[in-house]
């Protein structure tokens, strides 16, 4: 008998990659979803056909009992938190309610474990986000902490509460503190997959511009596959432990839409300054990006560089896909989607 895995969040990016893995390696998965009119969008499950081979169940992350129960039915080996308020922007306008799903949620899991099923193996999604105003680059393990937005601040709690239970109950619980990772399947939420549908409707005429925030914002923009397996190798070691999961290369915004651009077959020239600035297809002399105020955050974050070497170390785990062959394919998807007429979010 393989083992049973329970992944919450598992119709986002990083559960559908998950589940495609963990099947492959003949685990019995079941994922959950919130139970809304809305909430079991099943495309990215269909895009890697392995609609039918997961149990979905529907889950409420703020409701202690439901958790309890949920865990009890399924006899998990390893729980994958994945589920979250993922929009940092959105937090800003919903930290009550992020603040409860990303942090206070996690310690519900935490309890359920403790008291129910210790032998349990737990993952919890961390982010590069935690290190907010970083107080130095790249960031590792033991970077400083300092969270610039609701988000941040609930994941950072979540982070600690992790470790907390780890070292006071001998828990096997870890957190992946993952840099940011994309992909096809990513939602339209996102500023890399809003650039790459929005220059495939502008290419097939369905889009006037793309309006965007702060361009300069820079990342370590990686391939979700990649860190899924990342995240599996985490739960399989012996010992628990926290681990970065990035790149250790960074790009702006404005290098992304850049690229994305001449992948959707425009050659971009970049004009004005600040808020001015535009982005212009050279060729007709179209304005196909401009820049909306309201999109910029509250408070930016600083240079977001991961160092992924204790994962190298102890994990075995490299990233293979590059940033350039990433934006491709996420362009080329959007692209094909377009054409037949299905953005997906």
């Amino acid at each position: 008998m393989g083992k049973v895995a329970l992944i919450t969040g598992i119709t986002g990016q990083d559960g559908a990659y998950l589940s495609r893995l963990l099947l492959d390696k003949g685990y019995t998965v079941h994922g959950t979803f919130r139970r809304t009119a809305s909430s079991l969008n099943l495309w990215r499950m269909d895009e890697l056909g392995i609609r039918d081979q997961v149990d979905y169940l529907p889950l409420e992350m703020t409701e202690f009992a439901n958790i309890m129960r949920v865990v009890d039915r399924i006899q998990p080996d390893e729980i994958y938190n994945l589920a979250a308020q993922s929009f940092v922007h959105d937090s800003f306008e919903q930290p009550l309610y992020t603040s409860t799903v990303n942090g206070m949620a996690v310690v519900y899991f935490l309890e359920v474990i403790r008291e129910q099923c210790p032998g349990v193996r737990l993952y919890q999604a961390s982010s590069s986000e935690l290190f907010g105003k970083a107080v130095a680059t790249p960031q590792t393990e033991t970077t400083p902490f300092y969270p610039r937005s609701p988000y941040a601040v609930a994941k950072l709690f979540a982070h600690w509460m992790v470790v907390n239970y780890r070292e006071a109950y001998g828990l096997h619980a870890s957190a992946g503190i993952l840099f940011n990772h994309e992909s096809p399947l990513r939602g339209l939420g996102f500023v890399t997959r809003k650039i790459t549908a929005g220059l495939a409707r502008i290419r097939l005429g369905r889009q006037e511009a793309l309006e965007l925030g702060n361009l300069e914002a820079r990342r370590d923009w990686g391939y979700a596959g990649d860190f899924v397996e990342g995240i599996w190798r985490m739960v399989q070691q012996e010992r628990p432990g926290d681990y970065v999961l990035a790149t250790g290369r960074t790009h702006s915004v404005r290098e992304l839409v850049t690229l994305a651009a001449a992948c959707a077959g425009f050659d971009l020239a970049w004009e004005g300054d600040g808020v001015a600035t535009r982005g212009i297809d050279r060729a007709s002399g179209r304005t196909l990006v401009r820049i909306n105020p309201a999109l910029f955050r509250p408070t930016e974050v600083g240079e977001m560089t991961g160092d992924a070497r204790l994962a190298r170390a102890i994990l075995g785990w490299t990233p293979r896909v590059t940033f350039e062959e990433l934006v491709e394919s996420m362009v080329k998807a959007d692209l094909d989607r377009a054409g037949r007429g299905e953005i997906v979010n």
